[in-house]
């Protein structure tokens, strides 16, 4: 069967809704390196959308993994119990960022990881009342809709949706939204339209995702953390794409001298196996009464299992101090380009977590159609490329934090010739 073949296939089988960016079909992979059915191989700067920060295939998650397939698959840690969760839990509690005593629960997707925090924040404050961002990005459950600050393609036709939510401008120096400017917004909201004595949690991501790579400048989250504590809200750290390592940091509210009460996280958590998980203040988890939290699969396993493997190699490799050369390396290739292509707009994030952003340089209109263009001259030369932004106009790099240094300056001479044309 070949990646034609089965072109033909998926499409008569499977819905339009799933987009699927690529025309090939993964038949094996390795760390940075896929290959498809036909042996043609691809350099993944894509990384499963932001999973796979210790790479594909990482021999000391298959040894983690192997392991525990030997033991057990399964017994809902609701009804059966294993020692793995705790353990895991218990380092959770230590590494993330934040005063006092922490606990942890575990779910599958970064989508019930967010739900969970807005049930436990309202269960908590008892207030209804939800704040979230433009450009935000919080999963495609009907909450995690709601929260996510983006129409198209995300909540087209899909309303009603759940109420007590509202959205605020997200600091952003190229949408000409500046600190004073979010700032701003908040203090109207709680003005004009919302009683802040009503809301539960404020949510953000530090590193808006999907929205851009937008960097939450550290005024605007004191200002948060000030407003949060002045009227008894929560605030809520949305570290499902920036954690474990991505930001140069284990996670991204590392980057800042204030904590979140809520935080949740997936993605590279586990390397590639389903798991998300919520940490906070201990008072605030026990809001829920017995039988408020969990889930069938939540906490599975094997998905624990290499979970304690990936906090293992983040250490033992020393990815956070990678994740830092690798995203200087990229910004520097991006700076000496940029100075001979003035469509480039801004180079920005944290760590390996970086962006860049196209706008024509006369207009500063956003170029969507740029960067269709280099994606597909890139992915032609071997290398996948992701985009995000509300306008499609940026670029981002999620590369595995092991790639090896030969293969990525081959991938960055891969992205030079693209953007070049």
């Amino acid at each position: 069967m070949n990646n034609s073949e089965l072109q033909q296939r998926k499409n008569a089988a499977t819905p339009r809704g799933v987009g699927v960016m690529c025309n090939f079909y993964a038949d094996r992979a390795l760390n940075a390196e896929i290959w498809d059915l036909d042996g043609k191989r691809y350099i993944d700067f894509a990384a499963g959308i932001a999973v796979l920060n210790t790479g594909h295939r990482h021999p000391k998650l298959i040894q983690a993994i192997e392991e525990q397939l030997g033991r057990f698959t399964h017994t809902a840690y609701q009804v059966v119990p294993y020692t793995s969760y705790i353990e895991l839990a218990e380092k959770i509690n230590a590494l993330v960022p934040g005063p006092g005593a922490k606990k942890t629960a575990f779910f599958t997707t970064g989508a019930e990881a967010v739900e969970n925090a807005i049930k436990i924040a309202r269960s908590y404050t008892r207030r209804p009342s939800i704040v979230a961002f433009n450009a935000a990005f919080h999963g495609r459950t009907l909450l995690g809709m709601a929260l996510t600050g983006k129409v198209n393609p995300y909540k087209l036709g899909f309303g009603p949706f759940p109420g007590d939510i509202y959205h605020v401008p997200y600091p952003n120096e190229q949408a000409d939204v500046s600190v004073a400017d979010a700032q701003r917004a908040l203090r109207d909201l709680f003005t004009y339209e919302l009683d802040p004595n009503k809301v539960a949690a404020i949510i953000l991501e530090p590193v808006q995702g999907e929205g851009g790579f937008n960097v939450c400048p550290p005024e605007f989250m004191r200002f948060l953390r000030q407003l949060c504590d002045e009227h008894g809200i929560l605030l809520v750290a949305d570290e499902v794409q920036t954690g474990f390592g991505r930001t140069g940091k284990l996670f991204a509210m590392e980057h800042y001298d204030v904590s979140a009460d809520l935080t949740t996280m997936a993605k590279s958590l586990a390397g590639g196996m389903p798991l998300s998980a919520l940490c906070g203040r201990a008072e605030i988890m026990d809001a829920p009464a017995p039988g408020g939290l969990g889930g069938t699969y939540a906490g599975n396993p094997l998905a624990i299992a290499s979970a304690l493997a990936v906090l293992e190699v983040i250490e033992q490799e020393q990815l956070l101090d990678r994740a830092q050369t690798l995203g200087q390396r990229l910004k520097n290739r991006l700076q000496d380009i940029a100075t001979s292509l003035p469509i480039i707009a801004d180079i920005r994030g944290l760590g390996a977590m970086v962006a860049v952003e196209f706008r024509d340089p006369t207009t500063r209109a956003a170029d969507g159609q740029f960067v269709k263009a280099v994606q597909a001259r890139a992915l032609e030369k071997g290398l996948l490329l992701l985009s995000c932004g509300t306008e499609g106009n940026v670029i981002r790099f999620l590369f595995p934090l092991t790639i090896p240094d030969n293969v990525m300056d081959e991938a960055l001479d891969i992205l030079e010739s693209a953007l070049r044309g």
